[in-house]
This record gives structure tokens, sequence and C-alpha cells, in this order.
């Protein structure tokens, strides 16, 4: 029972990235609506030069983190190495979308100008997104170093056969000549 260390850090932060991602979607796709209806002047929006750019990567890097999420269950309920390289791929693509998004909430605030209330909450949750998606991939992968962190993609923990070529049945595995 040595292998649930990282079982048991990892349960967490997923669900608690799951809920953080589905309030960056909900968010994003509030702000992108009123930015797409030309309503920019909402006194809860605001935004610049940057706000289309990031709300779109943000939306992405939602979506990605909430199906990254999905495969991270499945993996935690499985966790076994075969399902590690689901869940480890769909979070590098998630938390690369969530670093660009990070990077254009930076760009946002250092342009400056009026933003919302809501806009602020968003780059929020994005910058701590890009930190806790990042310690959640570095989990799934710690058991590349040590097997008492979890599944590595060289564990041999079920049942599989080596990869042996089978031995044909019946003498030199040469096909017989056909008599006519």
């Amino acid at each position: 029972m040595a292998q649930t260390v990282g079982r048991n850090v990892a349960a967490p932060l997923l669900f608690i990235n799951l809920i953080m991602y589905l309030i960056v979607v909900g968010f994003a796709s509030w702000c992108l609506n009123k930015f797409i209806n030309g309503q920019t002047n909402h006194p809860s929006f605001g935004g610049n030069g940057a706000t289309m750019f990031f709300l779109i990567f943000s939306i992405l890097a939602g979506v990605m983190g909430i199906a990254s999420k999905l495969a991270g269950a499945g993996h935690l309920r499985a966790w076994r190495s075969d399902s590690l390289a689901a869940a480890g791929v769909s979070s590098i693509v998630a938390w690369a979308l969530t670093a660009l998004a990070f990077g254009l909430a930076c760009k946002q605030i250092s342009i400056g100008g009026h933003r919302g209330w809501r806009l602020r909450v968003l780059e929020a949750f994005i910058i701590i997104l890009t930190f806790t998606q990042l310690l959640y991939l570095l989990l799934l992968h710690a058991g590349i170093f040590s097997s008492k962190y979890g599944p590595g993609y060289r564990d041999t923990d079920y049942p599989a056969a080596p990869g042996v070529d089978p031995i044909p049945k019946g003498g030199t595995g040469v096909p017989a000549s056909r008599v006519v």
C-alpha cells in the first residue's frame, strides 16, 4: 500500500483544479459573450487590447483542463501505468494552454486600464491554476522517480506477458509447398 502516497495527494488537487477550471470557463464565457456583443462599457467588464486573446485562451485552457481532470479521475481510479499516459498527456496540454493564458493575463495586467471585477477574478484564477496545474502534473509523473509515489511508465505490477513473438506450430515455420 506504499503506492497510495501520490494518489492521496493528487486526488484533492485534482478536485480543486476541476472546480477552479469550471469557474474559469464560467467567467471567461460570460466575459467573452459581453465582448462579442460589444458591451465592453458594462461596469463590471472593461478591458484592453489583450482582453480578447486572454478570454479565448482562458476558455481553451478551461475546457482542456476539465477534460484533463476527467482523464485524471480515470487514472486515479485505476492507478496504473497504462492510464498514466492519457492523464499525463492531457495534463501537459492543459498546463500549456493555462501557461499561455497566464502570459496573456500578465500582459493584460501590465497594460492596465479599467478592468471589471470579473476580469480581475478570471486573471487571478488563471494565475493560481498555472501553478496548481503544474504541481498536479509533477505529482502525476512522480512515479518515474520512485515507485512509492505512484505508477511510472515502466511498472510491471500487473500481469502482462513480455513482448515475445509466438512460435509457429509444426516445425520450421516455412509454409509448405503446394502440390498439384
